[in-house]
């Protein structure tokens, strides 16, 4: 094999290779052989097919398939032999493929950058702890007993006198119509509709307010833009309502028989259980805070080159969101009034550092044998399957049958593994502080800058979200130290996720009006 390097710049290798012609053929007629061991023809004994038929009938697709064996068995030796590590995928140009000739071919490679791991111990980092106090755990058992508190019929004669008020339930039926025709899922019989509550597109429930049982009232509403049904996204409707019957929620005393009504032996015990519930999602909060800035902190580290072609996957990835949610209207308010141009230089200033950080945790993991075993694989796959309640099994069987979509579930995990392990090493100083702080959106040091953080680091806690959040999935670092696409190992579908459907063109999922029990 001849190799001769036609470009070395920065990341970027170019080679041209040629393998004797003697060699192929090699190849090639010990593959006619091994296939005329197995061939059944007529006229011909099981296994004996002269090499000259074989030849004659499938001398086209082994040549083919001899050619790209070779061709990436070189490749691999080429990288192998110099002690290279690709970066994405090499680019192959077969140049001469006669059979008379020698195998010419052109292969152009980017590289992983030679990457420095910095003093994990060196690394400054503040743990912020919130405990739940006593005020927070009652008001979060008096919201529990609102949720479970049941609806009992207003009497005829106060329901006659005031109508539907605010926070009361009305039973109605409905009959909707765009451009005075009737619409799949436009009608509904027997919904209960809290007036002035959610669930509902907007100024439905409002324009009830008021109404009796037994009459009937016509309101004009409009679909959202981003209504889930396309065919009545953004169209104004019409709809006949009838109310039926009015109720409210009857008051639910916080004492011993609520807790024994929602399984508890005592109320205390339901304390217990609110309070550790609540401190779980403090710690989660606190983990989300902390990587944040253990993410931060590694970026400034992250000292080398970027690989550009994982570069732009990870950019078109993020940018495909990007577009698509300003087109819809769901922009970011940061990004509403930047020319496209600007919008695109940042969010790919975001991929670099995503890719970045991804590389740089990679390597962390590589150089300390982390790995993701079975069993962590195992409990992944079952925990997505959870996520389809009656769909458990057939999730389960879409992985087994779907190796890729499995692997996707590996990033998060092996990051993970990097991120506990840097923690361990990490000088890391623990605050108490309340929830409030806790929650409180961090300004990190690249928002500081204007970059804004990646994805990969801790969404905003108090229902905020990171500005890339909305456009682009988590970064998750590859658990290889050569990955052959980007460093976010992201852009996986649901498997086995059904489109959501509209049950009522007013109700959405979410418009029963019974709560459940979060304890």
């Amino acid at each position: 094999m001849q190799v001769t390097e036609t470009l070395s710049d920065g990341l970027r290798r170019n080679y041209t290779v040629v393998l004797p012609a003697a060699d192929i053929e090699s190849r090639r007629s010990a593959r006619l052989a091994e296939l005329g061991k197995s061939l059944r023809l007529p006229g011909f004994r099981p296994g004996k097919v002269p090499l000259p038929v074989v030849r004659q009938r499938y001398g086209s697709a082994v040549n083919a398939e001899v050619l790209e064996e070779s061709v990436n068995d070189a490749t691999r030796q080429v990288l192998s032999d110099r002690g290279l590590r690709a970066a994405t995928q090499p680019k192959v140009d077969v140049v001469d493929s006669d059979p008379a000739h020698d195998l010419a071919f052109k292969v152009e490679v980017e590289l992983l950058p030679e990457i420095r791991v910095p003093d994990l111990a060196a690394l400054e980092l503040v743990r912020l702890k919130a405990q739940p106090g006593a005020d927070a755990v009652e008001a979060a058992l008096t919201g529990l007993a609102e949720r479970q508190r049941e609806l009992v019929d207003v009497p005829a004669e106060e329901a006659a006198g005031h109508g539907a008020a605010r926070g009361e339930v009305l039973g109605v039926d409905f009959t909707g119509r765009i451009d005075d025709t009737p619409f799949p899922g436009g009608a509904g019989t027997d919904v209960d509709v809290e007036i002035g509550g959610t669930g509902f597109i907007p100024g439905f429930s409002e324009q009830l307010e008021g109404m009796r049982p037994g009459e009937t009232r016509t309101i004009d509403v409009t679909f959202p833009e981003d209504y889930q049904a396309k065919e009545v996204a953004g169209k104004p409707a019409r709809f006949e309502v009838t109310a039926k019957r009015l109720r409210r929620r009857a008051p639910m005393p916080v004492d011993e028989a609520f807790a024994d009504r929602i399984g508890f032996e005592s109320l205390d015990k339901l304390r217990e259980l609110l309070a550790t519930q609540m401190q779980r999602e403090y710690d989660q909060l606190s983990r989300m805070r902390i990587k944040r800035q253990l993410l931060d902190a590694l970026a400034e580290r992250a000292d080398f080159p970027a690989p550009q072609g994982m570069v732009q996957a990870e950019f078109d990835q993020i940018w495909q969101r990007v577009a698509a949610e300003l087109k819809a209207g769901r922009g970011d308010e940061e990004d509403r009034d930047k020319d496209e141009a600007t919008l695109q230089a940042e969010y790919r200033g975001i991929a670099e550092r995503r890719v970045k950080l991804g590389l740089l945790l990679s390597e962390i993991g590589r150089a300390n044998s982390i790995t993701v075993a079975a069993d962590e694989m195992t409990r992944a796959m079952r925990a997505e399957a959870g996520r389809y309640p009656g769909q458990e099994t057939q999730v389960m069987e879409f992985f087994r049958k779907n190796p890729q979509a499995a692997e996707t579930l590996r990033g998060p995990i092996f990051e993970d593994k990097v991120v506990d392990f840097v923690l361990e090493l990490a000088r890391v100083e623990e605050r108490e502080v309340g929830i409030a702080e806790l929650a409180a959106e961090p300004q990190s040091e690249s928002a500081a800058a204007g970059q804004a953080a990646p994805a990969d680091a801790a969404p905003a806690a108090a229902g905020g979200t990171d500005r890339t959040e909305a456009h682009a999935p988590e970064t998750s670092a590859p658990e290889t130290s050569a990955p052959e696409s980007s460093a976010s190992q992201a852009s996986q579908s649901e498997p086995v996720a059904s489109e959501p459907v509209a049950s009522e063109a007013v109700a959405s999922e979410a418009g029963s009006s019974d709560g459940g029990t979060d304890a």
